[in-house]
């Protein structure tokens, strides 16, 4: 080979120590970042792919944050129902202490008002529980419906199709719910005891050798908010029983104790009611006597038949008319899912056949001293109104919400895997990576000097 002085070693050097330099700063970035991809060029693909990746993962955690809300809001309500559940405790417990001669007219005065301050309690509670300015308990998260013929009433949805505000479900009744019945033919003479027992509780009846069919039946009738029995003359010089409320639940039994001994008196005499038959929308709805809950094409709910005589074979409309809380529960709209959170003040807690809450209180027409009161009724129905709300709120949060937080965690999880597979650095394999730069580097270096020696040995021979 010849001896020639040109600077072709030494460029060809430079350049390999350039593309070594450049090496080593994408290296140090990768490695200071922990990032694999810090510009497009570094993989166009992978960027591609990852960008993707964020903004699915951007939405999975956003649905997490709106979920957490929702849970916090229902937490809400619930803990606020759970207070009107134990108000409700408390005026039952007043209610049925205070029936009965053993009670003096001064305590059952007492109790009646402690009953309207826990009535006041329940109404102020319902009023003041809000949730970033909304009103949980007070109806403003109900959802609308109405019924043109008045053949069903009590209407309360609990869920409709987020997609869809109007909707018309189609009510068809084949039999109304019956009471529990049954007839005696008292022809017995002489004093006697029984007992009378209904789906409230037992009363003991006492008649005496002077009481005529006329004084039985009142005193049967006095202890009806005792036993949800009534009785009105019957065939024969007997005694029509039969329970206030309709549904299979409902019945009635005599027990005789002593006395009687007419044919027409049957021991432990039971009889029960029926329950009502309805379809919503051509699917079978769940009836408690005339009480129908129903969940039909994306509606649930539940309504009261009016009197039974009005209502078999009747058919009749539910129009939805929207209202309800929506929460999405996904990253999109398609997992929207609309709630109702009914009215719980005390003029709305109770069924209009027995009657409401708000008419336990004093001046109230179920009042503890008023005639034929059914205060105790109306508490238990009360008390199952709040129940029921509570358990539809937990099941919402239980089977929607929360199931929802679990599916989207898991999901954030897997992205965040995705994301680290195309993006983040392997310490290991860049710190090798390193290592072999900063010895190519310095031989680099050494080469590039002994290139320059190169000419000025030439002009030594010279």
């Amino acid at each position: 080979m010849a001896i020639t002085v040109n600077n072709s070693n030494t460029l060809n050097l430079l350049g390999i120590l350039n593309k070594t330099a450049q090496a080593q700063s994408t290296t140090l970035t990768r490695m200071s970042t922990g990032q694999r991809i810090n510009a497009g060029k570094d993989d166009p693909a992978g960027l591609i792919a990852l960008r993707a990746l964020d903004a699915e993962s951007t939405a999975t955690n956003a649905a997490i944050s709106n979920n957490q809300r929702t849970n916090a809001m229902l937490d809400v309500a619930d803990g606020a129902l759970k207070e009107v559940e134990s108000l409700l405790t408390d005026i039952e417990t007043l209610v049925a202490g205070s029936v009965g001669d053993q009670i003096s007219d001064s305590e059952k005065a007492a109790n009646q008002a402690q009953i309207d301050m826990a009535v006041e309690s329940i109404d102020r509670i319902v009023r003041t529980t809000t949730f970033n300015g909304k009103h949980m308990l007070n109806g403003q998260l109900g959802i609308q419906v109405s019924e043109a013929t008045g053949k069903a009433e009590d209407l309360r949805l609990y869920s409709r199709n987020p997609s869809s505000s109007s909707q018309d479900l189609s009510v068809s009744v084949t039999t109304a719910s019956s009471s529990a019945a049954l007839s005696t033919t008292n022809s017995a003479t002489g004093a006697m005891t029984y007992t009378v027992t209904g789906s409230l509780g037992s009363a003991t009846i006492e008649i005496s050798d002077t009481d005529a069919l006329a004084d039985e039946i009142a005193k049967i009738n006095a202890a009806t908010s005792q036993t949800g029995v009534s009785a009105a003359a019957g065939a024969g010089n007997g005694i029509n029983f039969s329970s206030v409320e309709t549904g299979s639940d409902q019945f009635v039994s005599i027990d005789m104790i002593s006395g009687g001994g007419s044919a027409g008196w049957v021991d432990t005499h039971v009889e029960n009611g029926s329950d009502a038959v309805v379809t919503v929308n051509g699917q079978s709805a769940a009836a408690d006597g005339n009480k129908v809950s129903f969940s039909a094409n994306g509606v649930s709910g539940s309504f009261t038949l009016t009197a039974t005589g009005d209502v078999d074979a009747a058919t009749m409309t539910l129009s939805v008319s929207g209202g309800g809380a929506t929460f999405q529960l996904g990253t999109d709209s398609s997992t929207r899912s609309t709630m109702g959170i009914n009215s719980m003040f005390s003029h709305t807690l109770g069924r209009s056949g027995t009657g409401f809450l708000s008419e336990v209180k004093s001046g109230g027409s179920h009042q503890l001293n008023a005639s034929g009161t059914k205060a105790l009724a109306i508490v238990k129905e009360a008390m199952a109104d709040v129940a029921e709300a509570r358990g539809r709120i937990g099941g919402f949060q239980k089977y929607q919400v929360q199931t929802s937080i679990n599916s989207l965690e898991a999901s954030a999880k897997g992205l965040a895997d995705a994301k680290g597979v195309i993006n983040d650095v392997d310490y290991a394999t860049e710190t090798a990576e390193m290592n072999r730069q900063n010895v190519l580097m310095t031989a680099g270096m050494q080469l590039l000097g002994v290139a320059s020696q190169q000419s000025g040995q030439v002009l030594q021979l010279l």
